[in-house]
């Protein structure tokens, strides 16, 4: 098990940070946390889907989702004499991500200044060695932090690829700019909760262009039925499919696979739900030679025995001739927050 100062000397070569849940959670346990999450959904109008949760033994959206997107695939076989079945399970699966978006707003810190300007002043000295940093969380603590420039810290040079509309600069929101995506170095590969597809652009909220707290803005336009972009389909292949829908997350998706040197994942499992990123871009198609990978406790339990399995599928994807070297460090050895 490696040191996180050992990570930074053995990947200064080029390197780039990969985000999970785990960074969330370690600014804001109480309320990153997928029993807090479930906690705080509504299940209203989902009761038979709240009820999934229970059989399954899990505060684990994207288990339960995907498996019920299982369930429809075999439902014509296993429950043929129940010919609405299939479509039951399918729709409970589309109500599950709505209310996890609706439950990560509200689960979300009202204001930028809930975070203490010391623990922004360690998260940016955490952000600030990377060439790119790449999250798929959805929430805005990223996001928050990279706009700390008023802390008079060293500034952390960043772009998400959102301009002003040109036709419309005193516009209330910034659009993503295809043209600038090659110079981009922060990526939302899942999207966020301030990142909205009009079906002509793509925009983001902004506090700047409003005045309006983004978390404000995001909760009222759920509240009309606006939902932002947000990949939290229950398999792979869906959230592929889902990606490759959408010009922002398509080019996000490319541009990753393009990452060359290190990539550093911290605060993800490397569950199977993404192999897209992991195998498909990392395995197969990418083009780093190293992986370290973030480990949270004891090495032995049972759960970082799964990560330790799922970073070797990755190594396995390799051939000779671009081999993938896969190593591990303890994640309190950094301090995130």
């Amino acid at each position: 098990m490696m040191t996180y100062e050992e990570v930074l000397e053995e990947s200064a070569g080029g390197r780039h940070l990969l985000l999970g849940n785990g960074f969330s959670i370690a600014c804001k346990p109480e309320l990153f946390r997928y029993d807090n999450l479930f906690g705080q959904a509504d299940f209203s109008n989902a009761k038979r889907a709240r009820e999934a949760f229970r059989k399954m033994r899990t505060s684990n959206f994207e288990a339960v989702i995907r498996a019920l997107r299982d369930f429809s695939l075999l439902a014509d076989l296993y429950a043929a004499d129940d010919p609405k079945a299939k479509r039951r399970a399918v729709r409970d699966s589309d109500k599950l991500r709505t209310i996890l978006v609706s439950a990560v707003a509200d689960c979300h810190p009202d204001l930028p200044f809930s975070i203490e300007p010391e623990s922004y002043r360690n998260c940016r000295d955490f952000l600030r060695p990377y060439k790119s940093i790449n999250t798929l969380n959805y929430d805005l603590l990223l996001y928050w932090a990279l706009m700390q420039d008023a802390l008079g810290d060293d500034p952390i040079p960043c772009d998400d690829g959102f301009r002003k509309p040109a036709e419309d600069p005193e516009a209330a929101y910034v659009t993503w700019d295809p043209d600038n995506s090659n110079s981009q170095n922060v990526r939302y590969l899942h999207g966020a909760l301030h990142l909205y597809d009009t079906g002509v652009e793509m925009k983001k909220f902004t506090w700047v262009n409003t005045g309006v707290p983004l978390v404000e803005q995001i909760r009222a336009a759920l509240n009309q039925n606006y939902y932002p972009v947000f990949v939290s389909e229950g398999t792979s292949a869906e959230k592929i499919a889902r990606i490759r829908h959408n010009d922002y997350l398509s080019k996000m998706y490319r541009g990753f696979t393009m990452i060359q040197g290190s990539i550093v994942v911290f605060g993800h499992s490397l569950d199977p739900c993404d192999d897209h990123i992991f195998i498909d871009r990392i395995g197969r198609h990418g083009k780093t030679k190293n992986l370290f990978v973030s480990i949270y406790g004891d090495p032995e339990s049972s759960a970082n025995k799964a990560i330790i399995r799922n970073a070797q599928r990755i190594a396995i994807m390799r051939s000779d001739k671009r081999p993938l070297a896969v190593r591990f460090f303890d994640a309190s050895s950094v301090e995130t927050w």
